[in-house]
């Protein structure tokens, strides 16, 4: 099975997770997570969209036990 693209980090989502504080709530979660985040949020073709999925996923960490709106149980 091939493996997943890496996706660096860009700087308007660092921007984004430290304007909320929420860096340390982002490296905890699991390494996909982290990644399926970033290629989520910058696959996004309108601008509009982006903004959309940044701020889901900040209200996602900010509220814990929630990924991508399914429930999700830190192990």
């Amino acid at each position: 099975m091939p493996t997943r693209p890496r996706y660096p980090m860009p700087d308007f989502f660092r921007n984004a997770l430290n304007a909320r504080s929420l860096m340390d709530a982002y490296l905890a979660r699991p390494a996909y997570q982290q990644n399926d985040y970033i290629g989520w949020v910058t696959r996004a073709k309108l601008e509009a969209t982006k903004q959309r999925r940044i701020n889901q996923m900040l209200d996602e960490l900010e509220r814990g036990g929630v990924y991508m709106k399914m429930k999700w149980n830190q192990g």
